[in-house]
């Protein structure tokens, strides 16, 4: 006896992941509309930003319905990544508060 482990997704699933995607895109967008700036205009965008990638790797790539093992060497590397420049920039913001205080006094 054969098994077919084809597996048909249904149209609806994809078609609410193109509605996030396009709503995602309109906040993006959004943030420069109305005007912020400065690091929350950088970190919203940046943010809206992953969250698209994340949708995308995860239904159009089919990481969702794979192995953990696979989600795992897909998601586990950015986030060694985000938590290394995490410890740098909190090295960096004690070094310039050191090298400041000891300039100003």
């Amino acid at each position: 006896m054969s098994q077919d482990h084809a597996q048909q997704h249904p149209l609806s699933t994809y078609l609410w992941v193109w509605f996030l995607l396009f709503l995602l895109s309109v906040f993006s967008y959004m943030v420069d509309y109305v005007g912020f700036e400065g690091l929350l205009k950088w970190s919203l965008i940046t943010l809206f930003m992953l969250l698209k990638a994340g949708l995308i790797v995860a239904v159009f790539m089919h990481m969702v319905w794979e192995r953990l093992a696979i989600v795992c060497a897909v998601l586990v590397p950015p986030g060694v990544l985000v938590f290394l420049m995490l410890l740098m920039a909190l090295e960096a913001d004690y070094t310039l508060s050191t090298r400041l205080r000891f300039f100003s006094g």
